[in-house]
Order: structure tokens, then sequence, then C-alpha cells
């Protein structure tokens, strides 16, 4: 006889946006139980540079775009959860810079002068200059600009682990999902023959969204997929650097992040432009050779004789848009008691939990009397994307 189950909210998907929402109903007083048939984290989240952003980056072109609104107060509400006064309590989750920084190597071109008139970016950005510099940057041979934007950079390891922390006795390591209906309704799902009945389920798989609605003989909503091709550094001259280098384009030139690694070397994680069109075309050498130029180009002080390389394929799952564009929020689907989303970046997480709170509420939905759950198989929190690499 199968295990019978009973909760208010069940969650598929145990990346950011799903943990994140777990955290907040539970906060609120929902049962949860959230479902992950691999490891927390695993998919796209760990894969992520852990940038907070406010905006600034969808602006570079100028304008105003609804990217840059819809993402501006993120910052905030990312600190107070830091600091362990906001929606969740990531009290111990590792900051590894307090801002990230725009980086202009020459001369600012017209547009990227226009973007910091921008109501985008007023008030939010500062230029900083010698020992404001970041670390990287401290060097008599920089020649360039550089701008503090009020954003930040998590190290997203120590986010999942503390996000999963707060499921509780709540998380379920599950290898095989089916539906299960009565009267012709969904009213839960068999996950590894246990039946699992709640007022609300909802998918948060990120890519695994499309083979969750296959299983369910559902084929909206219709998903994306925006590939990358990530480069990744690790040495032992490298120093902290968070920044947006400026191209001429709208996007910036290259993004790069910096990471900790287990033996106590820096790891940069490269992005931008780099691993968009022409990156994910290349193969692993072509995009290495990429990257090292580029870097050379950019900072030709910095040794990386001894150096390791190494690229990263990334997939971002999103809801389906015409012509592929980046959407602007976070999505949320609704057909009866299901519920699928993706928040479309990391700093997000907390507006798509806003569009499922304000849905529960206008439903109705309410906590209700559940039996404990019993101990459950739990899935394992995944390990950053370098250590499996380097």
């Amino acid at each position: 006889m199968s295990q019978a189950l009973s909760t208010d909210v069940l969650i598929v998907g145990g990346g950011i946006a799903g943990l994140w929402l777990n955290a907040r109903l539970r906060r609120q007083g929902f049962a949860t139980l959230l479902v992950e048939n691999a490891q927390l984290g695993g998919g796209q989240s760990v894969k992520s540079q852990g940038i907070i952003h406010g905006g600034a980056k969808y602006a570079l072109h100028g304008a105003l775009t609804g990217a840059s609104e819809a993402i501006a107060d993120m910052p905030r509400r990312w600190r107070e959860a830091l600091a362990g006064n906001g929606e969740l309590d990531l009290t111990g989750v590792r900051l590894l810079s307090d801002a990230h920084y725009l980086w202009s190597p020459g001369s600012l071109a017209g547009n990227i002068t226009s973007f910091f008139a921008s109501k985008a970016v007023r008030g939010r950005v500062d230029q900083v200059k010698g020992e404001h510099l970041p670390p990287a940057l401290q060097h008599p041979k920089f020649k360039g600009k550089v701008y503090r934007l009020a954003e930040l950079v998590l190290d997203v390891p120590s986010l999942i682990k503390r996000l999963s922390e707060l499921a509780g006795d709540g998380l379920l390591a599950a290898e095989r999902i089916e539906q299960l209906h009565e009267n012709g309704e969904l009213v839960g799902l068999l996950v590894d023959g246990r039946e699992i009945r709640a007022q609300r389920i909802i998918l948060s798989a990120g890519r695994g969204n499309a083979d969750l609605l296959s299983a369910l003989s559902l084929s909206q909503p219709a998903q994306q997929l925006r590939p990358l091709h990530m480069a990744l550094v690790k040495g032992p001259t490298l120093k902290p650097l968070y920044a947006h280098c400026l191209g001429g384009g709208p996007k910036p030139r290259v993004t790069i992040t910096t990471h900790p690694a287990t033996d106590g070397q820096w790891v940069w994680y490269l992005g931008g432009d780099l691993a968009e069109a022409d990156g994910v075309a290349r193969d692993e050498a072509a995009q290495i050779k990429a990257a090292q130029k580029e870097l050379s180009e950019l900072l030709p002080w910095v040794d990386l004789s001894a150096a390791q390389w190494a690229t990263l394929r990334v997939e971002r799952a999103e809801p389906a848009q015409s012509g592929l564009v980046r959407p602007d929020n976070a999505f949320l689907h609704e057909q009866g008691a299901l519920m699928v989303g993706w928040p479309t970046k990391l700093a997000l997480a907390p507006d798509f939990a806003d569009r499922v709170v304000a849905a529960l509420n206008r439903d109705g939905i309410q906590p209700r009397a559940h039996a404990a759950l019993p101990a459950l198989p739990r899935p394992s929190v995944a390990a950053a994307a370098w250590e499996e690499l380097f």
C-alpha cells in the first residue's frame, strides 16, 4: 500500500525559486512539501553568478526598461533577508561582495553617458577610484572608470544550504512523479508511489518544468531555453572582481564574478556577451581561447600563466517569449490547482514568491491541519560548479 501524505502546498523543483517560495510559505504558516529529483540547486541555480541585480544591467542603452523597473527593489529585499530582518532569515549566507561594479576600460560612449543620466540608475551609481577600486583593478596600469552599483553578489552554494535548512522536514528526494486525479480534477501527485494531496501544486523546476508538464499531459505554458557558454579561470594570482565590463553595445562585454574554491584559491566566472551568441557557438577550446584574449586585453597585468581554465554550458529556462527575448519579471501560470512558473533570474525569486502568495490569497487558500510528515528521503545540496570542474 502506498504512503499517503497531505500538505497545503506541494512544490516540485528545488532551485532557488522553489526553495525561497517554500521558506516563505512556511513562515506564513502553510504546510509545504518540496520534491526534488536530483540535487537542491543543482540545475540552473548553482551555475548562477550570484548577482542580485537592481536593473542597471538592463538599461545600458540609456532607456528605462520593464526589466529595470521590475527588478529595482530586489537588492533591498535581499539585503534585509541577509540581515535577518526581511521576509526570510538568510543570516549565515556568505556575501561575496556588497556591491557590483560597472567598469569602462576606455572612454564612455554616448549611449553609456545616457545610461548614467537615466532614471534607472539615478542615486544608485557612484564613481570609485584608488583604494576604493575592486582589488583586481588596483594596479598602476589600470586606465578606466569604475562605478559602484547598489547591488550585491552572493555565494550561491551557501544560499542553497540555508534555504534547505529553512525547509525543515519538508524535503523529499524523488525519481518518478505522476499525476493524481479525483473526479477529473488534479488533487496531488504520486511521487515514487507516495500519494501526496495538496491544495495547490507548484512547478518551479526550471528546465524540468517542460518534462513535468508533459508527464501531466499539458502543453502550456510553453518554455524557452536561452543558452550560455560560461568560462572559468582559477589561479593563485587572481584577486576579487565583481563587475560588468562595458563594451560599445547594450550588453556587458564580459561580466566577471569571483568565487572561493575549497583550496583557498579564487575562481573568476565569466559571463556577459562573451558567454552569449558567439560563445555558445564555440567549442570548449575556442571559448577558453576567447576568454584568454579578453582578459589579456582588459587586464594585461594579471599573470595567468599558472591558471586553470574550464567552460560550463548553462541553459536558462524561461516562459516562451516572442523572438526569445528576456522576460521582464517572474512568471506564473495558473490552471486549476496547478501553478507553473519561472523566476527568470536569481534576483527575482522574491517576485516569484509574491505572485504565488497573491494567487493563494485571492483564492482564499488558508493553512489547514495536517499530520506530521514521516521521515522522508532528503535530496542532497549541490556543490559549486567550479568544484566539479577543477
